[in-house]
């Protein structure tokens, strides 16, 4: 059994915990990705954070563009930030929103300026943010100050089977010792959402998320189209899914057994410690970056047929029960849970396993995604520009 609820961590100004400490270059917009890889190059130990977005966005979409680049820079694994863009207003609303972290933040626009004298000053800048990061000391952190996310990818039989059950156990632990945990993929609920909803905590929070998925069903329906094709997937399909509401069904293991104490809009940071759901994509790249911005330090990704994504703030634990993955695509499974399949492990000793190699990554030990280098930060788009 784990017997630690502690990690080493970082503490932030706002009394937030992270597991690791980068100092990220923010663009605001599309228009100002070069600008900020110009000082990932001259400055090499910075996280630029390019991405397409920003330009001609308005209502919900534009207000979750600036959640999502306000919650990544806020998020406990960024010491520091430098935020770029086009013009000064939207830059300023960008650090604005992080500094009320308490983290050292700076903006820079490039109209009036150019790219060249902009990066020499945002360069400078984050040089000087990335040295006194350097200095951060880690301390002994209690894992009830942590926000952890979950997500399935690529699932197939093996996954509603044996690896999100081992994530149930590994959530049901997490909630009992004080942690807050994030779930959502709201198009991958569907055929699980009246299970989902029983869980609710109390008659609002059932309220909050059967809204999510009803529009979600609505804006389906709107469109004239259907999900065949993409729920399931075709990975879904060849790994013996055949319906979503058994992608669902399987899906819904991962989160564990403990109420729902929460339904959040996007990109939205909990409030409340306990399993909570967020509405989100179910693409693992733009799920990943929403729970980077609403807090997660750590994640939990199980695999089938062999997801490979990364994210660049947040720590992605891959663990697969499927034999041919786990030996066709080593390099990217961090905890192997195959054992469930042949009866050599059991689900309690499973959930312990992706515990344990849990606090190992926030300690410090990086997983098989930052290794090889996936960064996948994606943001969210509602619809297209003006």
């Amino acid at each position: 059994m784990i017997e630690r609820d502690t990690f080493l961590g970082y503490r932030r100004q706002n009394g937030a915990v992270g597991s690791r400490n980068y100092v990220a270059i923010i663009p605001v917009d599309d228009l100002s990705n070069a600008a900020v890889e110009g000082v990932g190059r001259i400055v090499p130990g910075v996280l630029p954070l390019p991405h397409p977005y920003g330009r001609l966005q308005f209502g919900d979409d534009l207000d979750l563009h600036f959640r999502t680049l306000i919650g990544t820079g806020s998020n406990p694994n960024v010491a520091a930030v430098v935020v770029i863009g086009i013009e000064p207003n939207w830059t300023n609303r960008v650090v604005e929103g992080i500094s009320a972290t308490g983290k050292p933040v700076a903006g820079f626009s490039i109209e009036s300026h150019g790219d060249t004298a902009t990066i020499a000053r945002a360069a400078a800048t984050a040089r000087q943010f990335l040295q006194d990061a350097s200095e951060l000391p880690k301390e002994r952190v209690p894992i009830a100050d942590a926000v952890i996310s979950i997500k399935c990818g690529e699932s197939d039989t093996t996954s509603g089977l044996a690896s999100n059950p081992a994530v149930g156990v590994a959530v049901d632990w997490l909630i009992d010792h004080g942690a807050t945990v994030i779930f959502g993929e709201t198009s991958e609920m569907t055929g699980a959402e009246h299970i989902v909803a029983s869980r609710a905590a109390n008659e609002v929070v059932r309220d909050k998320y059967l809204a999510f998925h009803e529009g979600y069903q609505q804006f389906i329906k709107d469109v004239g189209f259907d999900l065949l094709g993409s729920q399931p997937t075709q990975g879904n399909i060849a790994g013996g899914l055949t319906t979503i509401e058994e992608k669902a069904l399987g899906n819904i293991q991962k989160t564990g057994s403990r109420p729902m104490v929460d339904a959040l809009e996007p990109a939205v940071a909990p409030t409340q410690k306990g399993l909570n759901f967020m509405d989100s994509s179910s693409a693992a790249a733009e799920f990943i970056t929403l729970m980077g911005a609403a807090g997660s330090v750590f994640h939990f990704f199980t695999t089938g047929q062999g997801n490979i994504v990364g994210n660049p703030i947040v720590p992605v634990l891959k663990t697969t029960a499927n034999p041919h993955t786990r030996a066709s695509m080593a390099e990217h499974i961090d905890v192997d849970l195959t054992g469930l399949l042949t009866l050599e492990m059991t689900l309690p000793e499973a959930g312990q396993a992706l515990l344990a190699q849990m606090f190992r990554t926030l300690d410090g030990r990086l997983t098989a995604a930052e290794v090889l280098g996936h960064r996948e930060f994606v943001l969210t788009k509602l619809y297209r520009s003006a």
